[in-house]
């Protein structure tokens, strides 16, 4: 066994050699999996000067700046401390301060920083460029303000929106920084400010409050030294967990006595790990040294909050050193899918512009100053890309924000950023957290099996009566026999016989029964807390007094704990009272069981199991009793025909299930363990090895008392919520600390992982070799789930990163567990690198901020767990199960409309921008401009703005159609609405109706050459509001209405406006004259032209419809 071990870690060296095999074909050989199998690597792109022209300048400018920013905040290198105890100025280098800081910006860098995010994207950069040539005389076309306007508009709405979020974000910071905490000095306590703690302080904080720092545990008000804190804003868990104080401050008889002992702290480097911590604590002065060893229970980090009594702590790491800062990602300026493709497009048309500025150049000759010719076309034709563009789109995004706010399907529902409503229908992957987001942490009872006999929830009654029969008997003892005798005769069978058979039986069930609920009610960490009524009078004194008392709550690590000591609490069997060393119960009958606490052996994912060894003191008997996991249980535990196909049939209704089990131990077996076990956790090399061999030996031949099923609570929904996301092709994968069996538990019971599917646990690997061995074996499952935990995630990616995405992404679903909040955050970026698909991740704690704020689009729920993952999400909602309508309605309807919108505003440019084209080529090339100012600023807002802006109430699909049909969300996700292939039918519209308009105009205009421009704009203004007409798929009341107002304004305007429809400077500013307008020739004109650029749109639309419908217009039909 070791041989082979020793081969495998050599054999690791060359796997650079013999890597993974990513196809099929080389699965078909028999051989060793190192020796045969090539890997697929990612092909080495080479790096020339195309490399260099298609991105690769990009990356280079890149890296540059990356470098820069790490040489101006070169961050100091983290070391181990020595911390004394209440003597900051005794540390031996500055730490860093407790400051929390979530903004952005500073006063310095805001206007700046803003702009930058302004001006990175090649729209925004176009237009200042084009406003800021205006400045130059010979290039100036139109007025100023035609220019600067909407620029300054767009720039003053992101500023305002911007500076709100800041202030608010530096409220928030403040709030927390000002917090009061009182700090233990040699002159007594004084009050300090968050911000003020430094490494080395003691601080006291209350019941309560959060702990601003992170520190270890030295002593507190409780009479069992140890404390429970709430963990949810770190973990995600909801579950007290318990704290010890050192041992050595604790005994200490007064707080005063911390500053008359010289002692330090010596605490490993700050890291991530928030379930891990070494160090040890030294007492000086004292003769010998006494030297405890510190580990992750002797620790309160930051950001948790105390939940039992007044603790007193030494701070360790302050600010960016806690735990909760290492584990929290900045969060980033979030671009929609749909902003860079329509960036892409504006750079396709900036380019088109300028070979039409060149062309126009080119047929004048050269002759002149070309060159500024040349410019001046380029700001003549500056409408095809119109700055609209990015005004209506805001404007729409901010539409769609309030009727997502206004459903009222999904009450309470908040667009915290308005910029991406349209990635909501651009979903690839979801990654959702589990606890309080799928499931409402909320454990319930479900199943007790013995074995031959099974209880579920309405049979308990008959438990309840065993455990009063039982326990009555065992208060009188003589009274057994007439028990039993007067218990008989209910018996149905006629014979005698049987009639004494039956008690004998019935008595074994009982004492069955009686012996699982004991069990049960003795194996745990669970922690009675009684809360206070009056001020000053501490649980712990309380629970002393009063053990009737209502109030009762019951703490532990873990929720199925809470559950299985709830339930037998409601069969009778109560557990009272509960300290480091002993542990009471209560009957039915109100008598008190006392237990000394010899020995516990906690849960870890390893053993998968949690053991307990108590002396009862009334009997003096020695139990040994055990619970845990089946795959860990079913080797210890005596030969039985039933243990695995209970298992199965508990795991198929979604339960989680525990073995228990117990063995009785003489006086002599017990201490034989306790030297052996002593000495083993002595022993300074392979100590868990050695203690783990001692715990074996007593773990054999168990008695097997019963199988429990517990249920978590699953949030309302979930399953058909689920479903309808997967049948929408989304890819879901949960990603949650906690425990595998849970995971796994919750994939089936939510249907995350469909009953028929194959589930592939990874097995725990620590090295590449094991990596390596366990990859290959996972690449010859086919369509089935992963379920892999946070360890073994970190060894694939440090090796095999693109491999291992690869196999990931082809499961219908994945289960990480133990991810922390960093890994969390990984994963989505390792999807988004890998995949390029846009990624949604939810979750309601604050350890999922990191993955929300790192996900293209997040989601935060508002539940149990307080607000921190709702504040820092885009979306936040109530409840899970509003995300399907959330993204199957407004998703779909804000991508939809977005596309829609922008690809209209672009036409409405490249229209007249082919008008003037036409223009200029007709009177030879003169880069004169065809509408004057106020007609081009009209044509942009006042003519068209209302019509073409109504398209964001237009819908393709009505929301009813859009949830019954899932299947119609994988179309948005191929980017079909917004393509090159649509934006270039869009260019060949305009073009086609622009160069319509103006030759149709010029041809027209016989000897009025006077009135082309009212002709050939009244023409055009009446085309746009036709084609609003034609884009539009389910009309809105608003939208007739913006038709006919954007009519009846331009009407008024072409009888009061009368001087902007002269010729211009071609004609010496010559009038319209006004009562042409009324004439015949003039409307019939209009009409010919306007008939002639729309009606064969029309037609096509007609014929497409008919011939090759989409498929929602199939379902509406």
């Amino acid at each position: 066994m070791d041989r082979t071990r020793f081969s495998v870690e050599d054999d690791s060296s060359n796997l650079d050699e013999m890597p993974l095999m990513m196809s099929e074909e080389g699965f078909e050989n028999e051989e060793s999996d190192y020796q045969t199998l090539p890997r697929a690597r990612l092909s080495q792109r080479r790096r020339g000067l195309c490399w260099l022209l298609l991105g690769g300048w990009k990356l280079l400018c890149g890296s540059c700046c990356d470098c820069l920013v790490r040489l101006c905040r070169r961050r100091k290198e983290l070391k181990a401390r020595t911390v004394w105890l209440g003597c900051p100025e005794k540390c031996e280098e500055k730490y860093s301060k407790n400051i929390i800081k979530n903004q952005k910006y500073n006063i310095l860098t805001f206007v700046p920083g803003v702009l930058y995010q302004q001006f990175k994207f090649f729209l925004n950069l176009y237009f200042l460029v084009v406003a800021c040539s205006q400045f130059v005389p010979s290039l100036k076309i139109g007025y100023l303000y035609t220019y600067w306007a909407p620029l300054g508009f767009v720039l003053a709405v992101t500023m305002v929106r911007e500076a709100v979020d800041e202030v608010r974000r530096c409220r928030r910071d403040k709030d927390m920084n000002s917090q009061l905490y009182s700090k233990l000095t040699v002159r007594g306590k004084i009050q300090v400010k968050s911000s003020d703690i430094q490494v080395g302080d003691l601080i006291i904080v209350e019941k309560n409050q959060r702990i601003p720092a992170d520190m270890v545990f030295l002593r507190t008000t409780e009479k069992t030294g140890a404390c429970f804190i709430r963990t949810d804003q770190l973990d995600g868990e909801t579950d007290w967990k318990l704290k010890v104080a050192v041992g050595c401050t604790q005994r200490l008889p007064a707080v005063g006595d911390l500053f008359s002992i010289k002692a330090f702290v010596f605490a490993q480097k700050p890291q991530l790990d928030i379930h891990s911590f070494e160090g040890n604590f030294t007492r000086e002065d004292s003769d010998p040294q006494i030297q405890e060893s510190l580990s992750i229970e002797n620790t309160l980090w930051a950001s948790t909050v105390v939940a039992s009594g007044t603790v007193i702590g030494v701070v360790i790491y302050t600010g960016k050193e806690t735990r909760s800062v290492l584990n929290t990602s900045d969060a980033k300026n979030k671009v929609g899918l749909l902003d860079l493709e329509l960036n892409r497009l504006t750079k396709a048309l900036f380019l088109a512009q300028v070979v039409l500025s060149i062309v126009m150049v080119a047929l004048q000759g050269f002759v002149g100053p070309w060159f500024r010719n040349l410019f001046r076309f380029v700001v003549l034709f500056s409408y095809i890309i119109p700055i609209s563009l990015r005004v209506n789109l805001d404007m729409g995004k901010s539409a769609y924000g309030w009727m997502i706010m206004k459903d009222e399907s999904i009450p309470g529902t908040v667009v915290r950023t308005s910029t991406i409503p349209e990635e909501l229908g651009r979903l690839v992957y979801l990654l959702t957290d589990k606890t309080g987001t799928l499931t409402q942490n909320e454990m319930v009872f479900k199943r007790l099996h013995l074995g031959t006999v099974s209880y579920g929830a309405d049979t308990m009654d008959e438990i309840q009566s065993h455990i009063v029969q039982s326990y009555g008997q065992v208060c009188a003892q003589p009274q057994v026999n007439p028990q039993a005798s007067s218990s008989a005769p209910t018996g149905t069978t006629p014979s005698g016989k049987t009639q004494t058979a039956g008690p004998r039986v019935r008595k074994s069930v009982s004492s069955r029964i009686h012996e699982a609920v004991k069990a049960i009610a003795l194996c745990h960490n669970v922690t009675p807390v009684y809360e206070s009524h009056v001020n000053g009078e501490t649980e712990s004194a309380e629970a002393d007094q009063d053990f009737t008392d209502d109030n009762r709550t019951y703490q532990a690590s873990s929720p199925d704990e809470v559950a299985l000591v709830r339930w037998t609490e409601s069969v009778g069997l109560t557990l009272v009272n509960r300290d480091l060393t002993s542990l009471q119960l209560k009957t039915p009958s109100g008598q008190i069981l006392s237990f000394h606490i010899l020995q516990i052996f906690p849960f870890t994912s390893e053993s998968k199991r949690m053991g307990i060894i108590v002396r009862e003191d009334a009997t003096g008997e020695i139990t040994f009793y055990m619970k845990g996991a089946d795959v860990a249980m079913a080797s210890i535990v005596q030969y039985n025909d039933w243990l695995e196909e209970e298992c199965g049939n508990m795991a198929r209704e979604g339960l989680r299930t525990l073995v228990v089990a117990k063995k009785s131990l003489s006086e002599e077996q017990y201490q034989d363990f306790e030297s052996r076990y002593s000495q083993a956790k002595l022993s300074i090399h392979d100590r868990a090895l050695k203690v783990a061999a001692v715990v074996e030996s007593l773990e054999r031949e168990m008695e097997l008392l019963c199988l429990t099923g517990v249920e978590d609570q699953l949030q309302a929904d979930v399953r058909p919520t689920l479903e309808l996301l997967r049948n929408a092709g989304i890819k879901i994968w949960m990603l949650t600390g906690d425990k595998l069996e849970t995971a796994t538990c919750i994939a089936k019971s939510s249907h995350l992982v469909s009953r028929n599917q194959d589930i592939h646990v990874f097995r725990p690997v620590s090295n590449r070799g094991e990596a390596h061995l366990e990859l290959n074996a996972f690449r010859r499952k086919h369509d089935c789930a992963l379920v892999i935990s946070g360890d073994s995630l970190e060894v694939c990616l440090r090796y095999y990163e693109h491999e291992f995405v690869e196999l990931a992404c082809q499961c219908p679903a994945v289960v990480c567990c133990r991810c922390s909040p960093t890994q969390k955050a990984q994963i989505v970026t390792l999807l988004q690198q890998h995949t390029a698909n846009r990624t949604c991740a939810i979750g309601d704690g604050g350890n999922d901020v990191s993955m929300i704020q790192a996900a293209d689009c997040g989601i935060g729920i508002e539940g149990k767990e307080g607000k921190q993952a709702s504040l820092a999400a885009d979306f936040s909602i109530t409840q899970f199960r509003h995300v399907g309508r959330l993204l199957m309605v407004h998703g779909r309807n804000s991508y939809k409309r977005s596309a829609a919108l922008g690809q209209f505003v672009m036409h409405r440019g490249m229209i007249i921008s082919t008008m003037q084209a036409v223009f200029s080529s007709v009177f030879y090339f003169a880069s004169v401009p065809l509408y004057q100012g106020f007609l081009m600023v009209g044509y942009a807002t006042i003519f068209t703005m209302f019509p073409v802006f109504s398209l964001v109430l237009d819908q393709d699909v009505k929301p009813e159609m859009a949830l019954l049909y899932p299947e119609l969300y994988k179309d948005l996700t191929k980017g079909r609405s917004l393509s090159f292939k649509t934006f270039l039918i869009w260019v060949l519209i305009s073009i086609y109706q622009g160069g319509i308009l103006m030759y149709g105009a010029l041809l027209l205009f016989e000897s009025e050459f006077v009135h082309v421009v009212a002709i050939s704009f009244t023409a055009l203004i009446l085309t746009e509001l036709l084609m609003v007409a034609l884009t539009v798929r389910t009309w809105h009341w608003l939208m007739v209405v913006a038709e006919l107002f954007s009519l009846a304004c331009y009407l008024a305007s072409l009888a009061f406006l009368s001087e902007y429809f002269g010729t211009g400077r071609l004609s010496a500013k010559t009038l319209l004259d006004r009562s042409y307008i009324t004439t015949w020739p003039f409307l019939w004109k209009v009409s010919a032209i306007t008939l002639v650029s729309c009606l064969p749109l029309y037609i096509i639309k007609y014929l497409k419809r008919k011939f090759s419908p989409p498929s929602y217009s199939k379902l509406s039909s």
